[in-house]
């Protein structure tokens, strides 16, 4: 198979990984679980208080040429903070040069729709392609990116088509590193690290845990594919190689092999610990944002909401509006796939242990 092919099935499960956690059951900002969202793969700016500000990927990867390649796609989300603002009084005429006196509100209904506060998520990829593994030990690349502060108001209209809300969408500049280096160690071995680094300027006032989280890198993942060459699982190496495995070095990721299970040629780097070879079901209708819990069951939640809580789901987030879309248009057979299906079976030795 392709790496194409290979890095479309570590792509799914990255994608999963990307927004673990994004939005919970019952999939409404209110929720108690989604008040405090973003636990893993956070690399925070320096000094913040909160956490590291480097990621660390180290990995094992056997040589079969000297022009043997390495490329490395870095994801996450940078977070946009979705504040609503109510007019101290509305206006007929939105003029976007001039922003009038309002004031924050949490959640308020205006129009028949629901509007809330969130923290949005924007995704964001570094790429480093053709890297040369036997030039990076003594040269290694590295990559600096940016992503420059933004703020873009939208105005809201009442029953009387005045302008009644302002729905302000707000990023903090943001700024890192990703490195690439690799090591030989003993006859075609080499030992790979990819550094993911936040550079964001810390600022002097004092930040919560939210205002740190937009200068942060949430969810951060790395996929690495190698031509000329093949990885070593992490979790099962070969005897010539165990030691090595165990002193590779990870710092708030987990390495495991990639694409179709038996070829070597991608690794996928999650903050999430996850086996060698990991696939999203093919039986799942789409991601849910709680990939470590089952599909029927959530599904089936999401029919138990009340039609108010469906309406604040629907209305509060773009992803949450997707999910309940996809639950309630699920056919027949579709739930039938869902429920009872059993993998990994072998035949029984005929013993009883």
């Amino acid at each position: 198979m392709s790496n194409r092919g290979e890095n479309g099935r570590a792509e799914a499960v990255a994608k999963a990984v990307l927004y673990e956690g994004y939005i919970l059951y019952p999939y409404r900002p209110s929720s108690v679980k989604n008040q405090q969202r973003w636990n893993f793969g956070v690399v925070y700016p320096a000094g913040s208080g909160e956490g590291v500000a480097h990621m660390q990927t180290q990995c094992l990867a056997v040589i079969h040429s000297g022009s043997a390649e390495l490329d490395v796609k870095t994801s996450f989300l940078q977070l946009t903070d979705r504040t609503i603002r109510e007019l101290d009084e509305p206006v007929a005429e939105w003029v976007e040069s001039s922003e009038p006196a309002s004031h924050p509100v949490d959640r308020i209904e205006c129009g028949g729709q629901i509007y809330q506060s969130w923290q949005e998520g924007v995704e964001r990829e570094i790429l480093l392609t053709g890297c040369r593994l036997g030039e990076l030990a003594g040269r290694p690349v590295r990559k600096k990116f940016t992503f420059p502060a933004n703020r873009t108001i939208e105005p809201v209209h009442d029953e009387g088509a005045r302008v009644a809300l302002l729905i302000a969408r707000e990023q903090q500049a943001l700024s890192g590193e990703v490195e690439v280096f690799a090591e030989p160690l003993v006859r075609d071995l080499w030992r790979v690290t990819v550094r993911l680094e936040n550079l964001t300027l810390s600022e002097n006032r004092p930040q919560n845990r939210d205002g740190t989280l937009l200068r942060s890198l949430v969810s951060a993942h790395k996929i690495l594919t190698i031509r000329g060459g093949e990885f070593v699982s992490l979790i099962d190496p070969p005897e010539f190689c165990a030691h090595a495995a165990e002193e590779c070095k990870n710092v708030g990721t987990y390495p495991v092999l990639a694409g179709e299970e038996g070829h070597r040629d991608v690794m996928l780097s999650s903050p999430i610990i996850l086996y060698d070879y990991p696939q999203i079901a093919p039986e799942s209708a789409g991601d849910l944002c709680d990939g470590t819990e089952i599909d029927e069951i959530l599904s089936l939640r999401i029919l138990t909401l009340t039609d108010e809580e469906k309406r604040e789901m629907r209305q509060s987030d773009e992803r949450a509006r997707r999910i309940l879309e996809r639950t309630e248009s699920l056919q027949e057979e579709q739930w039938l796939k869902l429920h009872g299906v059993l993998r990994g079976l072998r035949p029984s030795s005929g013993v009883i242990q």
